[in-house]
């Protein structure tokens, strides 16, 4: 293993608000740690008290239902990731009452090495009712749902987001490594069929990353940034920005928003790369080439491509109105039933 030189500060910022947020953070599509976001939220004032504190805040909104949780053995010392075959992943997945969930939290504490358990993507206003009304931001849209992540000492491995995100830590402190999208190559994803949590995660190790078997992770590791946030502090993170999360303490919460500013009805671009994926990477070289001379110029480009074209010519390669994506609908599902 090669030790590598510590990785860059992200940026930070305090006392932001919804202008500039808007107008200065988002529009630089760059990771920014957003010191004391969420100072006055009660949840953090709990968190700031302790374990206990930050139990007891949440179990008194009397959660409505179980949650998905997530359970790996001492073993995989708070890495979820894969077995070492790549054919299955190193934990469980299972349902519990969050009070079952958050005393097992509290009571496995003071051991070396626990189970890893995590709470992940929990919708706050489905579990716990009133909990938003005391506890919101107006950096986001008020129609954004978050959602409730809790854990012990766990490491998430670095993986991309197809949304824009913020999150607040409410309680312990998480750790975020990030890596910009143009490193996907350096950062080796795994397999597209099985991941933890949707998207591809990077193979490599954050903590002993093997540049024998991934050497090109060098070079994404020069363009990494990394952050440590406390009880209050939140964190924007850009789309499709790879993160991995180490949480630091035996118990942890966090909360987060994710959303696009896409009003596309056709669906998750993911399937338009399956569809490439079948149609386009069993061809020659040359072709390929081809294909992606095509792509560039049609849908990639930030010109018209028929800006030569009067209006009434233009037809599919138009302006996105409901009639066109209407009929772009029509023909590919056409398309699809040949397949």
């Amino acid at each position: 293993m090669t030790a590598l030189p510590p990785p860059a500060p992200i940026r930070e910022v305090e006392g932001i608000d919804r202008a500039r947020f808007d107008g200065e953070i988002r529009p630089a599509g760059k990771p920014v740690v957003l010191r004391g976001l969420a100072a006055a939220w009660p949840a953090v004032e709990a968190g700031r008290r302790g374990l206990e504190a930050t139990v007891d805040y949440l179990m008194a909104y009397n959660p409505t239902r179980p949650v998905g949780a997530i359970v790996g053995p001492p073993e995989i010392e708070g890495r979820f990731f894969y077995r070492d075959d790549l054919r299955a992943l190193n934990f469980t997945r299972g349902n519990a009452p969050l009070g079952d969930v958050l005393n097992r939290l509290l009571r496995d504490r003071n051991i070396d090495r626990p189970y890893a358990i995590a709470v992940q993507s929990e919708l706050i206003s489905e579990l716990l009712p009133g909990f938003l009304e005391a506890n919101r931001t107006d950096l986001v849209e008020s129609d954004i749902e978050p959602r409730l992540w809790i854990g012990n000492a766990i490491r998430v491995a670095p993986h991309y987001d197809l949304k824009e995100n913020v999150g607040v830590v409410i309680a312990g402190r998480r750790r975020f490594t990030v890596f910009p999208p143009d490193q996907l190559a350096n950062l080796y994803p795994g397999p597209f069929e099985l991941t933890p949590a949707g998207t591809p995660v990077s193979m490599v190790d954050l903590v002993a990353p093997d540049l024998d078997r991934f050497p090109r992770f060098a070079e994404a590791w020069a363009s990494a940034q990394r952050a440590e946030l406390a009880p209050g502090d939140a964190i924007y993170l850009p789309f499709q920005w790879w993160h991995g999360v180490d949480s630091l303490d035996p118990v942890s919460a966090f909360v987060n928003y994710w959303w696009t500013d896409d009003k596309a009805t056709f669906g998750n671009p993911y399937d338009a790369m399956l569809h490439a994926l079948h149609t386009l990477k069993p061809l020659p070289a040359d072709q390929r080439a081809a294909w992606q001379r095509m792509f560039d110029y049609y849908v990639f480009a930030d010109r018209d491509p028929v800006e030569h074209l009067p209006a009434h010519a233009k037809g599919l390669l138009g302006p996105q109105t409901p009639a066109l994506r209407a009929a772009l609908t029509a023909t590919l599902k056409d398309v699809l039933k040949r397949l």
